[in-house]
This record gives C-alpha cells, structure tokens and sequence, in this order.
C-alpha cells in the first residue's frame, strides 16, 4: 500500500539549472517528440521538449566547448567546523574557481584531529560566530567568482544542531527491548526486564512503550533470531504496577517476556564535538526533528547579509546518507499511530518480528509472516521520513531560494521514491558496489521531471594523497553511463589546523593513525596546475548529461526501493547491459506520479520513455513473488494503454508484500490473472527468457550490437538532438575478468524527426565535429567505436550544422582501407599511417580511390632530459619547499626506478627533440603515443601547448604544431604527493608502497598523411 506515502512532484524552480555533459560517446539525432514534466529544468540552449523544436536554440560549438559553471564540478569543501579565517576561505575559492570547478560544499569534518580541543568549539564550533565570518567570507566571493555555494544541514552527518539534547522530543530515538525466559506453568514476578543494553551517554530518560508475552517456536528459529508463534503473542502491559508484573506462563511450551523502551539513542554527528554545546542528531521522521533544524538556522545562521548571498550564490541544503546508528530499532514515538493509520492494524502485536540488537534480528514468526510485518514497518517509516523530513527541508529551502540535495539512502526506506521529492538526490562512489544503485536514484529523478543525479565522487578507502585522475575517471565513467550528471568531488580541505603536519589538514588523513579516505585536493597537489584540464572535460560531460531528458530501454519495478545495496535486476545487470540495454528502477509511489501515463506503448512518453516494465521476484525477500493490490492494478491499467510488460517468477501464485487484509490475496490474483491475459503482456519462469520475451513483445534497446560487450551507455534527447554517452567499462562489481579495449561497431537509434548526421563531441578538447564515416538505415546510425577501458565517446545525431560546421549533409563515408576518415576544414579526407592506394566508398557517387606514396616512420626518441621541480616538506604545515633536479635519461623509467628520484613527487618536464624529413608538408601530421604516464599530463610541441590528452587514452595529435626539421617536444608529469610522504611522514604513510609515476612509455611519433578525397 504506497497512498500514504506516495512523494509530491517538486515544486516549481524560478531558476533554471544549465544542462550538463557527460564522458563518453554522445550522439545528437535529430528533434524529438513529446515534452518534458512541467518540473523538468532544461538545459542552456537544448532545451527539453516543452517547445516545439523549431523553437529550441541550436547549441553552436560554444555550447559544448565552453561548459558554464552551473555545470562543472563541485568540490566537497572540509573545514574544522568553524577555526577558519576568513581571508583564506576567500583565497581557496579562488583557488577552486582558477580551477575551472563550478562550486562548493561546505562540510565540517575534521576525522583526522584527534586531539578536539584544538579545535576550540567553545569559540569557534559548527554555528559560531567565525563560522558564520567564513560562511559570508566563501558566499561574497563565490556571488563574485560565479560558483554555487552548499551548506550541510549540520555538522559531519548525520543531520543534527547544537542545543538538541538526547532527552528532547526532537532527538533521534530508539526502541530498546529487554527479555526474561518463562519455563512452561512458571510464573515470572519481578521488575519489567530492563533493556538489554545500558543507554548512551547523555541519555537519562526512558518510557515504557508496552510488555509482552510470546511462545517459543524453534520452527520458526532461524541462526540469529529465536522462533515466536504470532497467535501466542499477549499485551501484559496493563498488568505492570511500580514498573515490575507477575505473570505466568501456560503450560504449552516455553514463553519469553519482551518489554520495549522508548528512549533517546544519543547520537551525535560523526567525529565530534562540532560545538559547544554539543550537537545532537535529529529524529528523522517527526516534525519535531525537522523543526528543531530549520528553527536552529533561521534564529542563529540566516542573518540578513547571509540570506541575501546565499539567493545571489544559488546552490543548496545538502544532507550526507542518513547513518542512523542505534543499539535498538529506529524509532519515533508517533509510528505506532502512524502504523495504525497506514495499514488498518496496531503495530505492537508485530513489534517481536522488529526488534534490533546492535543491527541484527532479535525474534522471528513463521517466515512469510515475518516478512510481511517488517515491510509494512519499513513501509510506514518510509512514509514518515519522505513526508516529515525529506518533503519539510525541500519546502523550507525553496522559501530559501535554495534547493535541496541528498542521499537518501542509509535506512531500509524506498530511496526511490525519495529520489522524486529531492531536488537533487545523490549517490556516492564508495558505497555503490553495483551500477544499478546509481539506477535507482535516476528512475526517481527522471519520473519526477527533476535533471540533476549528482555523485559523492573519488573517496577510496586508504588512498590519500596516491589517488591519481585516471582511476577517479574509471570509476565516474561506468556512474555516467548509470544516469550521474553532477560529480561533487570528495573534496578540498582547508588549509590547516593546530597540530597539522605537512601538506596541511586533510579531513580523512590521517584516519585511526593510516592514510584516510579520497584526497584533499588542492594547490598542495602537484597535479594541481592541470586541473583545468580535468574540470573541463568533467563539465563538457555534464553538459551533454544534463541536456533534455533520459531516455532508457526499460523500467524494472522494485517491491523494495533501498539503494546502496550492490543489488541489481535479472537479466537486464548481467546480460541486457552488455547488449546494449538500458535500464533504471521504479517503485510503487513513481506510479502515482503525474508522468506515469502511457502513449505510443512508452511509460512516461515525455521523459524516459520506457517501452517495457519489468517486473520480478523481490530480491530482498528471497526473490518472493510479490506485489501489492494498489501497484498490481497501476500495472494493469498501464498494460491496458498499451504498455509491454515481462513478468518473471510465479506471479499467478503472488502474495502481498505486507501483512494482506481479508481477500486480499485473492483480489491480488484476480488483478494478476488479468494482466497476463493481455497480448502484450508475457510471463517467464526462467532469466534467460527475458530477452526472448521483449523481442517478442517488439521491443528492442536503442543502442545495439552484435557481441556482448563492457560498452555502457546513456541516452539524452533534446528537441535539437539526441545524444548518446559510451563509455568502456565495468557494469556491475560481479564481473570478474578485467575490462579490455573494445573495436566493434555500434548502432544507435535516432529518436527524432526530420533530416540528421552523427556528430563526434570531444570531451576533453571541446571540439565537436561531424563524424565522416558511418551507415544509416532508417532511423539507424551505425559507427565504428574503439575505447580503452575506461575511456569514453560522446556521439550527437542531430541537423546537419548543428554545431556550426560547413559540411551540411555533403556524402560520408560508408567504408575506407586507409586508417581514418574525417572531415577537415576543406571537406572529406583520409588519414593513413602506411603508403598505398586506399579505395573509400561513399553515401553518394562513385568509390574514390586516393595514392598515398611515402609516409614517415614512427620515431621512438631516443633520449630525454628531465627536469623535476620536486615538493618537499618546508618551515610550516602549507609551506613546500620546490627543489629542482636534472635527470638525463636514454630509457623512459617511472621515478621509483630512478635513484635521483625514487622518492620524489611533483612535476617533471621531459624535453626531447624529433628530426621530420624535409618532406614534411601540410599533407603530413603525427600522433603523439604516450603510453604509460602518471598522473596528470600536458604536451607543449614547439613552445606551444597543445590541446587536452585523454588521460584514458594518452594519445596527442600534434600534426598542427610540427615543422619539418628539428622539433622540440616536451611533455609535463604531475604525480601525487604519495612517494615524498612515504619517507617525510612514514608513521601513517609508510607502509603504502612506493608508486610508479612519471612517463614510462613506450613513447612514439607516429607519422600519417592525410589527403583530401574529391
């Protein structure tokens, strides 16, 4: 039953958000049809389908090349709550803003200060007046800079304010139960058994919620949890006087007393204190809790001069996943009445199938009934936690002119449907095991109409300050595929704390005495200086994501909406997805949404598009059949508008997935029974039909080809065009053998009308240009892609001069011999690495043959000169002395392996020099082959620096910048801090092994000729 719960569409912005991009292959295919929610943000210049095409701006090359801040990433910025100075919150907004970053976060997490004292919360906590100073400090010079500005609810996570003491109505709260045996016919007379465990620190009140009777069942035991009958359960509470009771047993087996306890659990945010007086964690799920947050900001943090910047700065109230952490069941002291309202039933006779120990399961029924009860339970605490907190902070942020940012996940609660309130739901790199998480969050944004599905991004568990730029790029390349358009990145630290040690504070690091969690970026990075290059390929990324709106193959309806469970869907996770389907997730409450209509067999026509709905077994359940009435008969009216359903499992034996009411099973099945009766409905028992099943139902997946394949993909339409993101890379953690290179050929489905060529958007360079060779059948572009792993494509079907070219719809190339075909400033050519005569075939006139006589060897240099500005400790915890070394070098070797230099970390110039023949002409170019290169890398050919190298794929195209005769090549390292740190602070980082950085090689100039074709 989701009526109770069911979230409210968001309300409607007065700002529009700028579309973003994303990594990959993105293809741009004509107008397309329909029109987005009326909450849909659309992109700068590609606008969602609100208008008719006609009326969309055409993007122009700026509009790819030069991605706004609105779209770039963000920063996780950590400050030692309130201990900052004001003009150096300044200077580091400059600092991220040179950077090329769009924005920031500010979150008080200081995990690596053991000493707290230091931190003086006194004077300078979370809230306090030098709080506020840097928060105005960070807002006056972002409003200057363009960067938006986030604010964590609280300090650390979870939510929580000063001034909330555990006692108070508002705090977070627990149900501890106590238990005492009863033998058969005894009889138990003494005090109601105390809770199990003792209470948190702080907490000095309790109240007894009820005792109860239950007799043991071993049937029902499972390892963990000691077996109950249901019928046997009885009230005992009225019979407790001066807190103790007499009882006794009957004589049919042996019983055990439960008492349960309401009471404070204590917590405060993590790694606290943040001030003084402490914080407390919320309740999150009563108005209460709620209230004492936003009161706690409108009376002591939104002065007047405040509120004014954060309008002007534009960004949004974030909360970090809700980790509630108790020794018993979460609790809130008006979820028996809310229970009672939701499912007809009082809850306390279900209350011995729900009690937690530290986590884990106290008592068990029959194990049907068992499950029922506790999906209600969660069922009703999902409710309470989206209505409560969710859609109370959203509604309070808008009369902000803030929006509101989360990651709803933590709690057994449907986080796709939290995904639809949320202005910007959020997951994270660190905790999602399995793309699919990612699945989740985008099906709840793209049903509500909202854009963003933003990303925790780049936390590894013990990699401080040795996390380089290519491993962050593997793990977002798979999470843009999975529907992430806005990459905060985990994160910049300020720049010290008393105590600190060199290269300054770093929030994670160390952690419990060893290197901590992601990285604290910044001007202490050696690879700093290159940022530019990663933010504006990220941002290119996110502009292509964010334009319009998603389009994807299927919708997997999920009885249990959790995410962050590494849990996937059948077939579609291990088979479709490697096919080329797409997928994302829905729950019951996406059916009530306004866009869950049907029109042309697509659910939701005007955003994702779905052309199925699939539906399985309950995965968190033991892959139980179940559904409830209220969606069972939303599946039936949708199949009945023409919606293709695949059913898989016994769905005409199906129970309810909570406790059913009288005939409700029954009614379940006669709903059921009418659905696969429909002709465009079909039923499986076995995972490997699936895909037999959607052929036969006429449903096909947008992007296809002939192998399986670690290809991902994501899918946007815009009345402009549609774009296609393809990326190289692991779908889901369960696949074992390393992802390698890929060369196959792809087909992508044009979704709009009207005439289209491909387009080839460079993420890195900001070029995008009209792809030269391809087939087209119908509504059908197939093209040619070779990725690395890890690297990605952005293709875009759309109008012929969409991005400002001059070729039009001139003929393309359908295949050639030579190496490569393009178009170039003068029209169609061929590109070729050996000599010969290459025949090229074209979409209109006759094949065309072109002679290519001589081309240059590749050159492998034969020796390097290094020049190494190496970071050392200096005077102070931000201060690094540069000392600078000269290496000469006949063999490319990383820094390890040098003596000089085994131990360095900074920049290294290599400087080589290339002779090309004195034939060397316009006609003539070169790649430049870098082959292994860590981290961060730039290539200057003859005093100029040439455009961004894919760091996936470090291969430069330097043709422009050569001349024939001498030529001076110089390629630019930057490596992480990890190998200096290693002997300049070995008690936390000595026992990382030292790293192979700097350019290994084997680095090549590879020669070709291009010529013209007539």
């Amino acid at each position: 039953m989701h009526e109770h719960n069911t979230p409210r569409p968001a309300l409607p912005r007065r700002r529009i958000l700028a579309a973003g991009l994303g990594t990959g292959v993105a293809v741009a295919v004509g107008a397309t049809a329909g029109a987005p929610a009326a909450s849909a943000r659309p992109a700068d210049g590609l606008v969602a389908n609100a208008v008719p095409a006609s009326a969309g701006q055409a993007p122009g090359a700026a509009w790819f090349a030069e991605p706004p801040r609105s779209v770039r990433p963000k920063f996780r910025w950590w400050w030692p709550d309130g201990l900052v100075d004001p003009d150096e919150i300044a200077r580091e907004i400059d600092q991220i803003a040179d950077a090329g970053f769009g924005g920031v976060e500010i979150a008080a997490v200081h995990h690596s200060v053991t000493d707290k004292s230091v931190l003086d919360t006194a004077h300078h906590g979370w809230g306090s007046r030098p709080w506020r100073d840097g928060v105005e400090a960070a807002l006056r010079r972002a409003v200057r800079r363009g960067l938006t500005v986030d604010l964590t609810l609280g300090p650390s996570w979870p939510a929580a304010v000063p001034g909330v003491t555990p006692d108070d109505e508002a705090a977070v709260h627990e149900l501890a139960h106590g238990r005492a045996p009863v033998p058969a016919g005894t009889t138990y007379a003494g005090p109601v058994p105390a809770p199990v465990h003792e209470p948190s620190s702080g907490v000095t009140q309790r109240t007894l919620l009820a005792v109860q009777a239950a007799r043991v069942n071993t049937a029902n035991s499972t390892r963990k949890e000691t077996g109950l009958d249901l019928a046997s359960v009885q009230d005992l509470t009225a019979t407790v006087t001066d807190s103790a009771l007499t009882w006794t047993a009957p004589d049919d087996g042996e019983y055990v007393l439960i008492s349960y306890w309401q009471r404070g659990s204590g917590q405060q945010p993590e790694s606290g204190p943040h001030s003084s007086p402490a914080a407390c964690v919320v309740d999150h799920f009563s108005p209460a809790g709620t209230a004492a947050v936003t009161d706690y900001w409108e009376r002591n943090l939104l002065t007047p001069s405040i509120r004014k910047l954060l309008k002007a700065a534009g960004g949004a109230f974030f909360e970090d996943s809700v980790e509630l952490e108790t020794e018993g069941l979460v609790w809130t002291p008006k979820l028996p009445e809310a229970f009672a309202k939701d499912h007809g039933r009082p809850l306390l006779p279900y209350l011995p199938a729900l009690v937690l120990d530290d986590s884990n399961q106290v008592f068990a029924f029959e194990a049907q009934e068992t499950r029922q009860i506790r999906h209600d339970f969660w069922d009703t605490v999902s409710g309470l936690f989206n209505r409560h907190h969710v859609t109370a902070l959203r509604d309070w942020a808008h009369s902000l002119d803030m929006e509101l940012r989360a990651q709803p996940y933590g709690l057994q609660t449907d986080a796709i449907a939290t995904a639809t309130i949320l202005d910007i739901a959020e997951g994270e790199s660190l905790g999602f095991k399995n793309l699919d998480d990612y699945r989740c969050l985008a099906g709840g944004r793209d049903m509500a109409g909202h854009t963003v599905l933003s990303c925790e991004a780049g936390a590894y568990n013990g990699s401080a300050y040795s996390t380089t730029w290519d491993r962050f790029l593997r793990t977002m390349g798979g999470a843009y595929a999975a529907g992430v358009n806005q990459t905060v990145v985990h994160g910049f630290s300020y720049a010290t704390v008393p105590g600190a040690a060199w290269p300054g504070f770093a929030a994670f690091s160390p952690y419990s005495g060893a290197p901590g969690y992601g990285e604290s970026w910044g001007p202490r990075q050696p690879t700093w200086d290159h940022l530019p290059d990663i933010a504006g390929y990220l941002g290119r990324v996110h502009r292509v994501l964010q334009a319009g709106v998603t389009r994807a193959d299927v919708a997997v309806f999920r009885q249990t909406g959790y995410t962050a469970t590494g849990i996937g869907a059948s077939w579609f996770t291990s088979t479709g997805v490697p096919l080329g389907w797409s997928h994302q997730f829905l729950s019951g409450p996406l059916l009530d949404l306004p866009a869950a209509t049907v029109k042309d067999g697509r659910l939701a026509p005007d955003g994702p598009a779905y052309k199925a709905l699939f539906v399985e077994g309950d995965f968190f359940y033991s892959s139980t059949p179940t559904l409830a009435l209220t969606d069972a008969r939303k599946l039936l009216a949708l199949a009945e508008q023409g919606l293709p359903v695949v059913l898989l499992g016994a769905f005409g034996q199906a129970l309810t997935p909570g406790v059913p009411a009288d005939g409700e099973t029954e009614k379940l099945r006669e709903v059921l029974a009418r659905l696969l009766a429909l002709p465009n409905v079909a039923l499986v028992t076995d995972k490997t039909a699936v895909g037999d099943a959607l052929a036969g139902l006429g449903v096909t997946p947008d992007v296809r080809y002939a192998t399986s394949s670690t290809l991902l993909n994501a899918h946007r339409a815009t009345d402009a065009a549609d774009f296609y993101y393809l990326v190289n890379g692991k779908h889901a953690e369960t696949v074992k053998p390393a992802v390698a290179a890929i060369d196959h050929d792809v087909t992508l489905r044009r979704t709009g009308r009207g005439s289209a060529v491909p387009y080839l958007l460079d993420p890195w360079t900001g070029e995008a240009v009209r792809l030269a060779r391809y087939t087209e059948d119908g509504d059908a572009f197939t093209v040619r892609v070779t990725l690395q792993p890890g690297e990605t494509m952005i293709v875009a079907l759309g109008r012929p001069g969409l991005f400002g070219d001059r070729h039009g719809d001139r003929p393309h190339v359908l295949t050639t011999d030579a190496d490569e075909a393009l178009f170039t400033g003068k029209g169609l050519a061929v590109r070729t690495t050996t000599a010969g005569t290459f025949t090229t075939r074209l979409s209109r006139g006759r094949p065309v043959t072109t002679t290519v006589r001589e081309v240059p060897e590749p050159i492998t240099p034969g020796s390097w000169r290094l020049e190494v500005e190496d970071r050392l400790p200096g005077s102070s915890a931000t201060r690094t002395d540069i000392v600078r070394r000269t290496v000469e070098l006949d063999t490319l070797l990383p820094w390890s392996q040098i003596p000089e230099l085994a131990d360095s970390a900074g920049v290294g110039r290599y400087r080589t020099t290339v002779t090309l023949p004195a034939g060397w002409d316009a006609s003539h170019g070169a790649r430049l082959e870098l082959g292994q290169v860590s981290d961060t890398v730039r290539v200057t050919v003859n005093g100029t620096r040439t455009p961004p190298v894919d760091r996936l794929r470090p291969v430069a195209d330097i043709g422009p910048y050569l001349r024939r005769g001498r030529n001076v090549i110089e390629v630019e390292v930057a490596t992480p801090l990890i190998n200096r740190l290693r002997v300049a602070r070995p008690d936390v980082f000595g026992t990382t092994a030292r790293q192979d950085h700097g350019l290994v090689g084997p680095v090549r100039l590879v020669p070709y000729v291009q010529k013209a074709v007539d």
